[in-house]
């Protein structure tokens, strides 16, 4: 068997800390025999939790001291300068220190991002961190990036995460040439903004597999593998597409409880119902990377439950297995050559 990943676990982070990451923790480890887990923050507590579980997991799982925590509203400064010994900061640490060759959080984004940037440093030739998690789409999944790390890109900055994103989709999915779609408010070539118009050339340039400008309606049609844009839209977008599933949920719900004639309907379409929720459950697509750092660390969503962070867990250890930070390297250096020849 292949030598375990090893994966630190800022324990403190998130809107619950340890009282879901410890249950998550070892809910992966308790099927997956290749991971190894390091539980960052207060010892006393994640001790505590584990204590009350019974864990035994050997040398599979450890606990590190970390005497702070960042709060989920600490401005990414304060926390950079004072909180340097952070769950957050040491978690990071330890893979800068290769101690542990993924971080996974659920704490506060800015500071997050803000300190990977600063201790992991970018990769050669990346201008910016983006953040990447994949979404339910009618043909599967598509993957998103920038999420929310950058408000305002560059149409450099748009082609950077066009490789990034091309290279994680080819990782994680096998894909040899995903098509990475721009998104704008119409397919036309003259529509959208001048960055939008000249990211379009700069991806259709290379031997990226660029496949044109998409709009909001086809990010979950599926109609490219990689939808890119800066992380004002991203994020607004990310937020949209779970407030519309939440509505759906509620509604369906709410039709079903109406009277006992339509609570009977919902008890004979129960199978089907609970097959779709599975299906749209954010939980199973929790788990973002920030892409374009010399390590690996993944964003759990700040609300987490423990099937969620479950899965940002094991998204973290797909990233190690599939080199993805060494591949954005490579592939980033063949495209940059490849436009320096033209």
């Amino acid at each position: 068997m292949t030598d375990p990943v090893t994966i630190a676990l800022d324990a403190m982070g998130g809107d619950h800390g340890a009282s879901v990451v410890v249950p998550a923790a070892l809910r992966v480890l308790a099927r997956r025999p290749d991971i190894r887990l390091l539980l960052v923050g207060d010892e006393d507590i994640v001790e505590h939790a584990l204590a009350g579980r019974g864990a035994a997991f050997g040398d599979r799982l450890a606990v590190q001291h970390a005497s702070q925590c960042v709060e989920m509203d600490e401005p990414p400064s304060r926390a950079l300068r004072f909180k340097k010994d952070s769950s957050m900061r040491v978690a990071i640490n330890m893979v800068k220190e290769g101690r542990a060759q993924a971080c996974v959080s659920a704490g506060n984004t800015g500071a997050l991002m803000a300190t990977a940037r600063y201790v992991l440093k970018t990769l050669p030739g990346i201008d910016r961190p983006a953040i990447c998690t994949s979404l339910p789409t009618m043909k599967g999944h598509t993957w998103m990036l920038d999420l929310g790390a950058n408000v305002d890109s560059s149409p450099e900055h748009l082609f950077q995460f066009g490789v990034m994103g091309s290279v994680l989709a080819t990782a994680v999915d096998g894909n040899p040439s995903p098509g990475v779609g721009l998104l704008n408010i119409g397919e036309e070539e003259i529509k959208g903004n001048d960055t939008v118009r000249e990211a379009a050339s700069l991806m259709s340039a290379g031997s990226m597999n660029y496949i044109g400008f998409v709009e909001g309606d086809d990010v979950y049609a599926g109609v490219a593998d990689v939808v890119v844009c800066d992380g004002f839209v991203g994020n607004i977008s990310l937020k949209t597409g779970e407030g519309v599933a939440r509505m759906i949920a509620y509604f369906i719900k709410r039709e079903f409880s109406r009277n006992l004639l339509t609570r009977l309907a919902g008890l004979c379409a129960l199978p089907v119902l609970k097959a779709f929720r599975r299906r749209i459950d954010p939980r199973r697509y929790n788990g973002a990377s920030l892409l374009g750092l010399r390590g690996t660390v993944i964003k759990s969503h700040g609300g987490a439950d423990e099937l969620a962070y479950a899965n940002a867990i094991e998204v973290a250890a797909v990233v190690v297995r599939q080199s993805v930070p060494e591949r954005i390297r490579s592939q980033l250096e063949t495209m940059l050559a490849e436009r320096q020849a033209v």
